[in-house]
């Protein structure tokens, strides 16, 4: 498996990154996630619409509930055409407590505990936690990436502003 040596950090320290990383112009490729009920789900289930995906290593630290939060309350302006995924290592029963007792009903969260498939796919499994690096990607309604934001420092927030640029560009094109 490829592996991205440095490709980020937290609190500093060197991470790896386990598979490639998709850049803009790729095309995503599906995965398998779970939801908050234990269903299946394949990111394919979204085609047609526009997908902001984020990552986050766990919604139970303050930056990844703080990063949720804030794209709960941007998913309001992003339009019907628009699926805000939140996808994590969390266990499904983790994610939907979460997002009750945040009050998020605007963005879907999405586990990849059971086999790590989405994060190996998209270059995101950080090798010495099993958790997901902190990264957002803007697709297309076809599926292409049109945007990538990795976040270095994976303690830090992304930059909320050049995702949403990113995102009335494929408003845009569509």
């Amino acid at each position: 498996m490829q592996e991205q040596a440095g490709a980020v950090t937290f609190q500093g320290q060197p991470l790896t990154l386990l598979g490639p990383m998709l850049q803009a112009g790729h095309e995503a490729p599906d995965a398998t996630l779970v939801a908050n009920d234990l269903s299946t789900v394949q990111l394919a289930d979204y085609s047609g619409k526009i997908r902001v995906i984020s990552t986050v290593p766990s919604l139970d630290t303050p930056v990844c509930d703080a990063e949720t939060r804030r794209f709960n309350e941007l998913a309001a302006s992003m339009g019907d055409n628009v699926v805000v995924l939140t996808i994590s290592k969390d266990l499904p029963f983790a994610q939907q407590r979460w997002c009750g007792a945040a009050g998020v009903e605007r963005v879907v969260t999405l586990s990849d505990y059971r086999e790590g498939e989405f994060g190996q796919r998209y270059g995101l499994l950080i090798k010495e936690l099993a958790l997901l690096a902190r990264c957002v990607f803007v697709l297309d309604a076809r599926g292409t990436v049109r945007y990538v934001q990795l976040v270095k420092e994976i303690a830090q927030e992304p930059d909320y502003d050049a995702v949403l640029e990113a995102l009335k560009q494929v408003h845009q094109r569509s």
